[in-house]
């Protein structure tokens, strides 16, 4: 053992601790946070535009503040972005972290010197907290790499400006950098696959113990790994990996191709981190669900999906909330976004402590004859049945087609990418459905009733997914393919990827 791992055990059991006594008070944390950050804001622009000196409750509070998306806040955020102080928060955001709307076009979330330590302190925790259950801290004495976007920032009217997984890259503890893979000019590098052809070059000789990253181009990058050393198993280049850390998607679509490249199961930690705040992290590796960070800055408030495009829908805080119901994630952070829709939905599957599961997007769903099917939905459908007949899926997404020629019921049509493909295209994509209608009833009625037709699955060749999303100028990072759209742009992209 070395010593940061010797010195890991007793640092994870006080961070542990720490978290325990909040896990614990659940409801003061999020009053405690509640009332500092509306304290701290009161005199920005927003917060006296809204009375925040006058809010003494939360029913005070929904009273003035409405739930926003980032197009209805927008008018303050293009204050923020112009240089002006005190809009949103005190003074200026730290940074400015970019992402790419699908309606607003590039995004700037701000980041504040109040939330970026909360960051950091929630990566390192999940860490922290796998160390303390399992014991394992060895992962530290040899090295971690990140796959994640370039640490470069431009300035924007004097605000550090970049991808989050680029900030967070000029934030890795001291302690770390000895450790951590890619080297910096490395990491520079823009064009993702000419950054992962870089990164083999520097790691396949390397100690690797820890890997991070999301699951696709963690994926890419153990290709070309295989591809480098005449198709070793990841796991027999690095003996001694032992840890996977992912976020922004659902692993398990991934997971069996990914434990094919390895060669064997590794523990994964998973995360919740988004540009407007680290949200969750998997805190056992025997319980189900993300542990919500109630101490971090966040004031978190809930909307049943189903009434989330209502006029009036219900608006709950922590409280309130319900086991195994879909809910709308709301935010009011201390870098100064209120009331602020992400877009997330995620279900409660316990609340001692409590923790979640990310269940899909509001706006990526299928309800084109109101059947409402959401992101869980379809990936239990397909995964339960992949695994039932031994098929393994790259990726996947599903959109409704409701004007089919031929005068035939319309469909929700299927487009997926096989790692390895089933014996019978027909009998799997008949299960599916079956799986399907299963679980959401609205599907089920509309089936048979006639007014849809089971569903339609096309195969795609090879790195279809992969040769979209560069098409699309979207290879690698933060970036994700969605699984569900209400509209065929997707779809009409991938038919040139159908395999005939």
């Amino acid at each position: 053992m070395g010593i940061k791992s010797f010195f890991a055990r007793p640092l994870a059991a006080f961070a542990v601790g720490q978290i325990s006594k909040w896990k614990k008070n659940p409801f003061a944390a999020q009053h405690k946070t509640f009332k500092r950050i509306l304290s701290q804001a009161k005199n920005t622009a927003f917060g006296k535009d809204h009375g925040f000196s006058e809010i003494r409750t939360y029913e005070d509070f929904k009273k003035r503040v409405p739930v926003a998306d980032y197009e209805e806040l927008r008018s303050y955020i293009d204050r923020v972005v112009a240089g002006e102080p005190d809009v949103l928060w005190p003074g200026q955001p730290l940074y400015l972290a970019k992402t790419s709307g699908t309606t607003s076009g590039v995004k700037y979330i701000p980041i504040s010197a109040e939330s970026m330590p909360e960051h950091i302190k929630a990566a390192r925790n999940a860490l922290f907290c796998y160390i303390h259950e399992t014991g394992k801290s060895e992962f530290i004495d040899g090295r971690i790499i990140f796959l994640q976007g370039s640490p470069l920032l431009e300035k924007k009217n004097g605000i550090n400006t970049g991808r989050l997984s680029g900030i967070v890259a000029n934030h890795v503890p001291a302690y770390l950098q000895k450790n951590r893979l890619p080297t910096y000019q490395t990491n520079c590098i823009e064009d993702w696959e000419e950054k992962v052809d870089a990164i083999v070059e520097e790691t396949i000789q390397e100690d690797m113990r820890l890997i991070s990253g999301i699951p696709p181009w963690v994926q890419m990058y153990f290709d070309k790994l295989r591809s480098r050393s005449e198709g070793k198993k990841v796991g027999d280049i690095f003996p001694d990996f032992s840890l996977f850390v992912y976020g922004g998607v659902n692993f398990e679509p991934y997971r069996a191709r990914l434990e094919e490249s390895i060669g064997r199961r590794v523990d994964s930690i998973e995360t919740y981190p988004a540009s407007e705040g680290f949200i969750a992290f998997q805190d056992s590796q025997k319980e189900k669900g993300l542990l919500l960070l109630l101490n971090s800055g966040i004031f978190y408030e809930f909307i049943p999906s189903e009434e989330y495009f209502n006029e009036n829908p219900t608006r709950i805080c922590l409280e309130d909330v319900e086991l195994n119901r879909n809910y709308a994630i709301i935010l009011n952070t201390n870098a100064g976004l209120w009331g602020y829709s992400i877009g997330d939905t995620v279900k409660f599957v316990s609340k001692d402590p409590y923790r979640i599961i990310v269940s899909g997007r509001i706006k990526h769903y299928i309800s084109a004859f109101g059947e409402h099917v959401i992101g869980e939905e379809v990936e239990h459908a397909l995964l339960s049945v992949a695994v039932e007949e031994g098929v393994e899926i790259t990726e996947f997404t599903v959109a409704p087609q409701v004007s089919p020629e031929g005068g035939v019921l319309p469909y929700h049509e299927w487009f997926v990418e096989f790692a390895k493909a089933p014996a019978s295209m027909d009998q799997f994509r008949l299960k599916v459905d079956q799986a399907l209608q299963k679980k959401n009833t609205y599907y089920f009625d509309l089936i048979e009733g006639k007014i849809l037709q089971p569903l339609i699955m096309h195969e795609l060749e090879k790195d279809a997914f992969r040769n979209y999303m560069k098409a699309q100028g979207k290879l690698g990072g933060q970036n994700k393919v969605p699984r569900l759209s209400n509209d065929r742009n997707i779809a009409v992209e991938l038919n040139k990827w159908i395999r005939k």
